[in-house]
Order: C-alpha cells, then sequence, then structure tokens
C-alpha cells in the first residue's frame, strides 16, 4: 500500500514522491509496475522491453552522462554501485506514472489520438525524470534540465543497433539464460539493489536517532538530506527542531543563515550567523566569513564585507564564491581596478578546480566575467 501511495503521489507532489521512494521505495514493485504497464496486447513489443531498456540503456547511460558532464562524483565503480539502483527504481516509478494513464486511455480513445497522448506521456516522463535527477544526485534545476535533455542519446544509440540487439535480448528472455542467471548469477544480481538498500538503511537509522528528543544533530542531518534533495521546507523543519532542542546547535544555526540570506530574510540571516560566529569563526571551513560578506554586500554594508570577505580570502585564497563576493564589494566600493583583479582571480580559480567541482564553480566564472565585460 505504502509504494502505491508514493505512486499516487508522483501526479501532484513529484519531488517529495521521488524522495519517499529512495526512502521506502522497492526495486520489485517498480519494476513489476513498468511490466504491468508494458502487457497491452495491442503494444508492438514484448512487455519486458521497456524495463530492460531502462535497466540496461536509459540509466546506465544517464549514469556515464553525469560522470562524464561533471554533475556525478566519483568513479565510475562507485557512481553505479551508489547510485544505479536508487536511480532505476525511480526511474521505473516515473515510466510507470507516465504509462499508466496511456495504458487507461487506449482503448478509449481513437487511434489519431493516440500518438498525441503519447508524446504527452513522453513530456510527463521526462519532467519525472527532472525530478528523479534533483533527488538521487543533489543537482541544480539546471542541471538537472540538461541531464534529462541528454538522456535521449543512449537510447538513440541503443535504436541504432536494434538487429543485433533484439536478437540478444530474445536470447537474455529465454528461460534456460534467465534460469542459468539465477544459478550462477543469483549473489550478484541481489548487488544490484544494495545502493537503495544502503541509503534507506542509513535513512531508518536517523529516524531513529531522530526520536531521542535530546539529539539535535540526527535533525540536522536530516535537514542536510532534505538539502541535497531540493526540499528545502522540510530542510527548515529539521533545523529547526535541532534548534529546539539546543538552542546554540551550530550547524542548524549557519543553514538556516543560508537559506535565510538567499531567500532575501537578511535580519533572520544575521541572527543566525552571529551566534555562528560567536562559537567558530572557523565553522564550515570558514565558510561563516563568506556568508556574513555576501549578506552585508546584500544589505549594502560594502564596508563590513570588505572586512569579512578579505579575511576568507586570506584563509581561502582559490574560492571562486569568495572572490566572486569580495570583487563585489570592492567595486561597489569604488576601487574598481582591485575588483578587477578579484574578478581575474575569480575565473582563474573556477578553472582551477577539479574536474568533479566545476559545476558547482562555474556559476561565479560567469557571473566574474559578466562583471569584467
Amino acid at each position: 500500500m505504502e509504494h502505491l501511495k508514493l505512486l499516487v503521489l508522483l501526479y501532484w507532489r513529484p519531488g517529495s514522491a521521488m524522495s519517499g521512494i529512495l526512502d521506502r521505495g522497492s526495486l520489485l514493485f517498480a519494476s513489476l509496475l513498468v511490466a504491468g504497464v508494458s502487457l497491452h496486447p495491442g503494444l508492438p513489443f514484448p512487455f519486458y522491453l521497456p524495463l530492460l531498456a531502462l535497466a540496461a540503456v536509459y540509466v546506465p547511460g544517464l549514469l556515464l552522462v553525469g560522470k562524464i558532464s561533471g554533475n556525478v562524483h566519483g568513479s565510475v565503480s562507485v557512481i553505479f554501485s551508489r547510485d544505479y539502483s536508487p536511480l532505476l527504481t525511480c526511474t521505473a516509478m516515473a515510466f510507470a506514472a507516465a504509462g499508466l494513464p496511456l495504458l487507461l486511455l487506449v482503448r478509449m480513445l481513437p487511434l489519431a489520438w493516440l500518438l498525441y497522448v503519447g508524446m504527452a506521456a513522453l513530456l510527463y516522463f521526462a519532467a519525472l525524470m527532472f525530478f528523479a535527477l534533483r533527488t538521487v544526485f543533489g543537482v541544480g534545476d539546471a542541471a538537472a534540465i540538461v541531464l534529462v535533455a541528454l538522456s535521449w542519446i543512449p537510447l538513440v544509440g541503443a535504436a541504432s543497433l536494434w538487429e543485433p540487439l533484439q536478437m540478444l535480448i530474445g536470447w537474455i528472455a529465454s528461460p534456460f539464460f534467465l534460469l542459468w542467471a539465477y544459478w550462477y548469477l543469483g549473489r550478484d544480481l541481489s548487488n544490484i539493489g544494495e545502493g537503495l538498500r544502503a541509503r534507506q538503511n542509513f535513512r531508518r537509522m536517523l529516524d531513529a536517532a531522530a526520536l531521542n528528543p535530546h539529539d539535535a544533530d540526527a535533525q540536522v542531518q536530516l535537514g542536510n538530506i532534505y538539502l541535497q534533495r531540493r526540499q528545502v521546507s522540510e530542510a527548515v523543519k529539521r533545523f529547526q527542531n535541532a534548534l529546539a532542542i539546543r538552542a546554540d546547535e551550530i550547524d542548524a544555526h549557519f543553514q538556516l543563515g543560508r537559506l535565510d540570506r538567499k531567500q532575501g530574510r537578511l535580519k533572520e540571516a544575521l541572527s543566525h550567523f552571529q551566534v555562528v560566529m560567536a562559537q567558530d569563526q572557523k565553522h564550515h571551513q570558514s565558510e561563516i566569513l563568506r556568508e556574513l560578506g555576501a549578506l552585508y554586500n546584500e544589505a549594502k554594508q560594502y564596508g563590513d564585507a570588505r572586512t569579512m570577505l578579505e579575511a576568507y580570502r586570506e584563509r581561502r585564497p582559490y574560492d571562486p564564491e569568495g572572490l566572486y563576493h569580495l570583487g563585489i564589494a570592492l567595486e561597489t566600493s569604488g576601487e574598481k581596478e582591485k575588483a578587477r583583479e578579484v574578478y581575474l582571480q575569480c575565473v582563474e580559480a573556477a578553472q582551477a578546480t577539479p574536474r568533479y567541482r566545476r559545476h558547482e564553480t562555474a556559476e561565479w566564472s560567469r557571473k566574474a566575467q559578466k562583471r569584467l565585460s
């Protein structure tokens, strides 16, 4: 019943549904749903083909595209063991949610309308994959859109090799091969879901720890998970729960301050940052100085911003975001030549960052180049 609720939730709260699928979903249930949606006798392909395409082509292709683009971190083996089963589960649920209305309407609509309904189902699947990628990879909106747009490449590649693949698929789907695979590869096949099980076990442990009314750290960790999944409102609740347990919880104040600053609540952000500064000015690798500097820039207190950001540059001279904010403080204070030097340093620092972090630093490089121009 819980899995069916998650399927229904995809239709009106897809972000929350994808998060729930990661925490409580089942790869077996999602796979059976895909097979069930593909069972209609009027379809021109065997019922197992969509699931096989998702599992063997679409999801592995997405993982490789994410790795090549720098949006997914880790070696190829680490990425597949960590993210394959979570992404496959979310993808299969998305496919089922998009295909179920089509299955229900196929007997009710004339043939001419089915093409348009099918196109709408594909667009809806793409929209659900946007939420799936944000949740599984923790990427931003722009990166998720790019990955969804590129996700057709593996399928086109597989379609171009359809003739030899069709023979291979028929052989793989034979009862003899399935029996052999179960007998000799059963243990390896059972490990396919290990990435999803690991995430779910970690979440269950955190939920159990969060039942302790005196454990603020568990609330902070849950808040960080929701932040990674782009569920800001849920993250805020967890951080506020942590402060209700321990009013001086430094990580909760830091994260709430960052969220308040991004949403324009500067007074509330400043109060959180002041608590952090009173406890540890090197918190979060001294990023508290950078956040305060950015806040002072937005409050047009450029002298205070410059003080904080220059102190931050002394500790972390190659952080593109800190350099960009310092350039803003200098430029608005009238020191345009110094600001230009700092913007150039920002661009150079962004180009020198490791490849797996470039999608994070590219934003500040683009903004600095815009100021330079």
